[in-house]
């Protein structure tokens, strides 16, 4: 039977068992491995609670900071669909690794498809 994709929808690759988690949406056990996880990033508080606070710091207003609260998510594959946090690709776009936005801003003369260049290649010398 054909597979539909490289890792059969999972990452586990010859280790048998994997840990299940709870999905964030619909607290569906999943593998580890097959879930979707993603980091959201907030504010503590919001704008107006955070204007607030920075007009009452006793201390200089250039070192106001509040932190960030980061939150791990986990989705299984429907919700994950579902809420658009991954979308539906073709044949050709399923082979192709997810990636990062960070990932994509790399310098053109430092991708080298695959093969080693030396160094004077790449310096024009």
């Amino acid at each position: 039977m054909p597979s539909k994709r490289r890792n059969n929808g999972r990452s586990k690759k010859n280790k048998g068992h994997s840990n299940i988690v709870r999905c964030s949406n619909c607290s569906r056990f999943v593998g580890k491995d097959k879930s979707i996880k993603r980091f959201q990033q907030r504010q503590m508080v919001d704008g107006s609670s955070r204007r607030d606070i920075k007009d009452n710091y006793a201390y200089d207003q250039a070192e106001f900071y509040l932190p960030k609260v980061y939150i791990k998510l986990t989705y299984c594959v429907s919700c994950a669909i579902h809420a658009r946090v991954v979308r539906v690709r073709s044949n050709e776009d399923r082979r192709k690794r997810y990636t990062t936005k960070l990932r994509q801003r790399v310098r053109q003369e430092v991708c080298t498809g695959g093969a080693a260049l030396p160094l004077s290649v790449l310096l024009g010398k």
